[in-house]
Formats: C-alpha cells, sequence, structure tokens
C-alpha cells in the first residue's frame, strides 16, 4: 500500500507521516527532501519558491517512485505538498487500487482559533529555515483551495475543525 498525505502548508502532513511510520513501520518518502536534494545538488535551477514549477518537476518523478513500489508490493508514505489536484490521472486502475490518499484540511474557524499553535508546532518534525510567509489569511486561502480541490475531484480529506487528531486507520 502506498500512503499519499498532502495538504495545505502547516496542516501536519510530515508529523502524520511520521506517526504512521512508528506505527507501521513503512518507509516513508518526504517530497521536501527530495526537493532540497535537487536543488542543493545542483540538479534544478528551481528555487524552494517556486511552487509551481516544483510541483511540474518533481510530480514525474514522485509518480514514478510511487509506481515502482506498488509494482513491487512494497508500503511507501510519500509526504508533501507536491501532489497535482487531478494526480488520480496519472495511473491506472491497478494502481489506484493500492493507494491511499489522505488530504488535511484546517478550518478557517481553526485556523483563526489556533494559529499560535499552528506557528508553535511548525517544527515539531522538520526545520523550517523561515515561517514569514505563515499568515492567518495564507493558511485560510490555501486550506480553502486544498478543501475545494478535494470537494471537487471526490477525494476525501480530514478536516481539520474542533481540534487536531490526526488518527488515520489504514
Amino acid at each position: 500500500m502506498v500512503i499519499i498525505i498532502t495538504g495545505a502548508t502547516h496542516t501536519g502532513k510530515t508529523l502524520l507521516a511520521q506517526r504512521l511510520l512508528e506505527r507501521h513501520h513503512y518507509p516513508c518518502l518526504s517530497i521536501d527532501l527530495l526537493k532540497m536534494g535537487l536543488i542543493r545538488s545542483g540538479n534544478t535551477s528551481l528555487t524552494p519558491y517556486d511552487d509551481a514549477r516544483l510541483e511540474s518537476y518533481l510530480w514525474p518523478i514522485v509518480r514514478e517512485m510511487i509506481k515502482t513500489a506498488v509494482e513491487n508490493r512494497q508500503s511507501l508514505i510519500v509526504e508533501g505538498g507536491y501532489i497535482p489536484h487531478d494526480w488520480k490521472e496519472s495511473f491506472e486502475e491497478k494502481y489506484l487500487r493500492e493507494i491511499r490518499y489522505i488530504c488535511l484540511v484546517m478550518s478557517k474557524d481553526y485556523i483563526l482559533r489556533h494559529f499560535a499553535q499552528i506557528q508553535k508546532y511548525a517544527d515539531v518534525v522538520e526545520k523550517r529555515i523561515s515561517d514569514d510567509g505563515c499568515t492567518i489569511p495564507y493558511l485560510i486561502k490555501e486550506n480553502a483551495r486544498y478543501q475545494h480541490f478535494c470537494e471537487l475531484h471526490g477525494y476525501r480529506y480530514l478536516f481539520i475543525d474542533k481540534g487536531y487528531h490526526l488518527d488515520v486507520d489504514l
């Protein structure tokens, strides 16, 4: 089984991946680590701020890694924000049967009530170089965008509204 975890920034993608790794002992691919490895090694001229271009650059690599894992019957957690909203179109049904998609979405009310906590726990698993772009309006906009695309494509999403609970049954 391949588990894809995506969502807006600061929703806890890496934390959920870490919890699943600890519980199920599945290997984990952080798209952010792949991104930084490619950038730091000079294999791309893109920067960490080229989000749209990074998605189109990284997705073909990640997609083929997912296919390879499925073909080899290997479990894998893939987490990151560079999953295109039409990701399902990249796979035939034989692959889709082996993929579990989890999108994390915070409600506007949750963001407004818990913004200080969101910032406080931003580095709980990985250290961020800068968190200047994390503002309430930006988080609200990005989470609404992810929720819209999930609803548009009929994807299930984990809605974080009343409290922050990331328990997921596989």
